[in-house]
Formats: C-alpha cells, structure tokens, sequence
C-alpha cells in the first residue's frame, strides 16, 4: 500500500492528487504545442473542480495562476495572464502596526472618546445642551451592553464630565437620561434577561429537588 507520506507534497490540497499528476505529466512533454493542449485542458479540469471560483473577478487568471503554482513554476507553457512570479507569491506581508490608543473606560469604545474629545471645542450652548443629552444617552446604552442589570445614572454623568473634561455637564442625569427599561427593550435585552431569569429560576428548582427528593405521603 502507497502512503499520502511516500507521495510528492500537495502544493494546493484543493485540486487532489489527481490534477496533481496530470501537470506532472504535461511537463514531461516534450512537444510544446501539445504541453499547451494539456495545459488548456488541466485548466478546464480545475474549473470543474472548483466552480465556485467563478464568481470570482477575473477567475480564469486565478486557475491559471494555481496551475503555474502546482507545477512549482517549472511548467513551460504559453499563458493568457502574466506568469506570477515565485519570489512575489513567497514575499510576507509588512507588519501592521497595533493601535496603541489608551480608553479610560473600555466598554464606552474609542469613537466615544475622540467624540468627547471634539466635543471640549465647542462654544454654542444649545450644541453643548445637545451634545450632553445625546452622548449621556449613548453612554448609558454602551453601558448596558456590558452590564444589563442595573446602572446608576449618575455614575454616567461623572464620567461624562469626565471624559469632556468638564465640558459636558449634566445636572439632572436621572430626568435627563432615558430609563433604563426603555434602553433595554431598544436593544432587545429584556427579553434575553428574562429568559436567563426564568432559566437560573428553573435550575434552582431542580436543584433544590434534586437534593431533598420529592415526599410520598401515604393514606
């Protein structure tokens, strides 16, 4: 018995062992007119076997690529395309660089400091007004997506003024902000909460039977 481990290595495990073989073959013939032939029609096999390359801009270009590819590029044969170069195709990436901006509060995000940030500028008191009802809002909203149980409003007003460094100043954060029943049901978290209420309930119950059993009264 042959073992996958005694074969040639699989350049592109997609296409199998079979088309494999076939562009070995094809650069083994010596004739160049019919090692292009062969080529075609490997090309033509590699559609079949990978038809959704076709949705794909431009996927002939692609199969005639993989086909240079699996040959290791040592197959001479006539291309449509550019023959992709092997040093290009083994070339890694530039690093990219890892944003390194600190936030003071993780769960408001970073648009919400650099919004606050622009925000230390403005002057017209009905876009200050504006502003405060309208990041307090969207605050107490970031806020819930990681804690929806409960939020005290006027730890949002602290950090709210904090973050503005002192430029966005809300005096009565518990009229001002919207409740925090009608900002759970804006982002569909009521539900979710009772069904893990109704389910920690349920485990308990269980529990609680499983550990004291049910009595059986006799007549």
């Amino acid at each position: 018995m042959e073992y996958n481990t005694s074969r040639n290595k699989l350049l592109l495990h997609e296409y199998g062992r079979n088309v494999q073989n076939m562009i070995a073959h094809a650069m083994e013939i010596e004739n160049s007119e019919d090692r292009n032939k062969a080529a075609q029609a490997i090309i033509e096999v590699m559609g079949q076997l990978n038809p959704h390359l076709r949705d794909v801009d431009d996927y002939r270009h692609k199969l005639w690529a993989h086909l240079f590819i699996m040959s290791d590029f040592n197959l001479d044969v006539e291309s449509p395309y550019e023959i992709p170069e092997k040093e290009a195709l083994m070339e890694k990436p530039n690093e990219m660089p890892y944003p390194k901006s600190k936030i003071k509060f993780g769960h408001f995000g970073q648009y919400s400091q650099k919004i606050l940030d622009g925000a230390k500028l403005l002057e017209d008191e009905k876009e200050i007004d504006y502003m405060t009802f309208a990041m307090g809002n969207f605050m107490k909203k970031q806020y819930l997506l990681h804690n929806n149980t409960s939020v005290d409003n006027s730890l949002i007003a602290k950090q709210l003024k904090e973050l503005s460094e002192g430029k966005l100043i809300m005096e009565n954060p518990e009229e001002d902000l919207v409740s925090t029943n009608v900002l759970l049901k804006t982002l569909g978290l009521v539900k979710n909460q009772n069904q893990n209420n109704k389910r920690h309930n349920n485990n308990n119950n269980n529990n609680r039977n499983k550990q004291f059993g049910k009595k059986k009264f006799k007549r």
